[in-house]
């Protein structure tokens, strides 16, 4: 039986310690952007109709700095049609 000499065990225990960090920030949660800008943009649109799709991709685009797929996808997802 072969043992590790304590430099081995060092390098070992380090290793370990930052594949742990490393696993732990990934894992955090980014915190997510408020919809406060949002809210104002829409406010500033008058006769806005969420459930409109056109309304509500232009307005995702604009005030949510969306694509086109990304804000059409949102918008069905509320019931836009």
């Amino acid at each position: 039986m072969i043992l590790a000499s304590d430099e081995d065990r060092v390098m070992r225990r380090s290793l370990l310690v930052v594949i742990a960090s490393l696993l732990l920030v990934a894992c955090s949660k980014e915190p997510e952007a408020g919809n406060t800008t949002g809210a104002i943009c829409l406010a500033k649109r008058p006769g806005y109709d969420p459930k409109n799709m056109k309304q509500c991709v232009d307005a995702c685009i604009a005030c949510e700095n969306g694509t086109t797929v990304t804000c059409t996808t949102s918008c069905t997802l509320k019931g836009a049609r």
